[in-house]
């Protein structure tokens, strides 16, 4: 063999074995939760992860600041822009806050989607929300009015007062209210999703309503601060404490009496079918336009609507027959 052919074979060889590397580089998946340490955004990991073993390959990098602030995501965000990671799938303290940021990451071609709290459509290629907003704001009052036939006093305490998918869900709660007569709601107060100020929050309200019948909690972390505040000030069976929860931190609740019942869709899922989403979009097997259909493995599909967002599934009720169920598995 010449060393002319030699060189030109060497070089094809080295073309092909570098093609091949590139075809191996694995989908990059940023999963950014609103905070660190939360065990409903560390269940949503376990779904993307499912997701990534299913699909082959994507690595999953799952992230947040440590508190549930906008400037803490920000922080997180341009760390993974400088990473360049194919995709940014992010659950946003503040709808707007992050547009910015996001959109510089999407001028750099990396593919950016919202799930469980929205992002503004500048913002985002598309934003999946875990159910219906109209269905969860019926769902967390009926809770409550379930267990009050007379009517009487509810009060809401939520996360942070810019949080997308909370405030969406409590204006739907009031647009239904007129469904359920008697049932006055009394106050709206934000535990920011931090355990310490949701528990000092719920006892507030207890102090200055105290003929308060049930408290709502839209959040995983203000129910069951909500629980204990409840528990503690001996108001079992006075107070109901109801809203969206995982069932393995809401168990003892349930079985002590302080919660009738809550609700939540599967936090696996979520973080599953987020990123079968950032995977189609990232890998253009996908398109993110109004009334485009985008499938998600196991859990079927979902079709956008006009403002490019999408519903994964209907919240389920978790009460006393149901809970030793599912609390060991999320």
């Amino acid at each position: 063999m010449s060393m002319l052919k030699k060189i030109l074979t060497t070089a094809a060889m080295a073309s092909v074995l570098a093609a091949g590397a590139a075809q191996a580089e694995p989908v990059r998946i940023a999963l950014v939760a609103k905070a660190l340490g939360i065990g409903f955004f560390e269940a949503a990991n376990k779904g993307a992860e499912e997701a990534a073993a299913e699909l082959g390959d994507v690595e999953i990098i799952y992230t947040g600041p440590t508190d549930t602030t906008a400037e803490g995501q920000i922080e997180v965000l341009n760390s993974l822009i400088a990473q360049r990671v194919d995709a940014i799938a992010v659950s946003a303290n503040d709808t707007d806050a992050l547009v910015p940021t996001l959109k510089r990451a999407m001028d750099r071609g990396i593919t950016v989607i919202s799930w469980d709290s929205g992002v503004a459509p500048e913002g985002r290629e598309m934003h999946l929300n875990p159910s219906s907003a109209p269905l969860i704001g019926n769902t967390i009052i009926k809770l409550a009015a379930d267990h009050l036939p007379d009517g009487g006093q509810v009060a809401v305490l939520s996360a942070t007062s810019t949080s997308t998918n909370q405030n969406i869900w409590i204006a739907e709660m009031q647009k239904v209210m007129g469904d359920y007569p008697g049932i006055e709601v009394v106050a709206t107060v934000y535990g920011d999703d931090l355990a310490d100020k949701s528990y000092r929050e719920a006892q507030g309200l207890m102090q200055s309503y105290p003929d308060l019948d049930a408290i709502i909690a839209p959040t995983s972390v203000g129910i069951v601060a909500a629980a204990q505040a409840v528990t503690d000030a001996g108001k079992v069976g006075q107070v109901n404490v109801t809203g969206l929860g995982l069932p393995s931190e809401m168990a003892g609740h349930v079985k002590s009496g302080a919660s009738q019942s809550f609700a939540i869709w599967n936090p696996i899922d979520l973080g599953y079918s987020a990123t079968m989403i950032a995977h189609a979009l990232a890998t253009d097997a996908a398109t993110a336009e109004p009334g485009a259909t985008i499938p998600i493995g196991r859990m079927g599909e979902v079709t956008l609507d006009e403002n490019g967002e999408a519903a994964m599934a209907d919240p389920f009720t978790y009460d006393a027959s149901n809970i030793d169920e599912f609390s060991s598995i999320f």
